[in-house]
């Protein structure tokens, strides 16, 4: 009868080419998922300042709305990496996002889909509001607001 690996007696020898498959299909996995995150984050966007601020569950599906305040007089919204100058043209981008989101959702402490808006300090609260109303007329009823704790 015919054995697969290592001699009849003896220990068994170490594979080291399916360890680098596995290492290597990990590695990927990983670099996916965290480029994904990194580009719902609008580097160029200064939070405003909050003392109290919490961290928030990254453990929840969510979309993220980044507010920008450009030459001192107006507002862009951008999502998913595309900018647009109008906040009620999120609102059909937001409803396909929850449905998603809200599919991947399967239980958890907190299974609602969120919507994290990250305005500018610079940005009037009045875009910030507008960012609000097309979460809301999307559907999400749970919004959260980026900030920091220090400068």
């Amino acid at each position: 009868m015919a054995g697969g690996g290592g001699g009849g007696e003896g220990e068994p020898e170490f594979q080291v080419a399916p360890m680098i498959d596995v290492l290597l299909t990990i590695l990927i996995f990983f670099m996916t998922i965290t480029s994904a995150q990194v580009l719902k984050v609008d580097k160029k966007i200064k939070l405003p300042l909050a003392p109290d601020a919490q961290k928030k569950d990254n453990q929840r599906a969510e979309a993220v709305v980044n507010v920008r305040w450009r030459d001192g007089k107006r507002a862009e919204f951008v999502f998913d990496d595309k900018t647009y100058s109008k906040p009620e043209d999120l609102v059909p981008l937001l409803k396909v996002a929850k449905a998603n989101g809200e599919k991947k959702i399967v239980q958890g402490a907190n299974p609602i889909f969120r919507a994290v808006i990250r305005g500018d300090r610079d940005v009037p609260a009045l875009f910030v509001s507008q960012a609000m109303n097309s979460c809301g007329e999307a559907g999400i009823s749970d919004i959260s607001f980026s900030a920091v704790n220090k400068d």
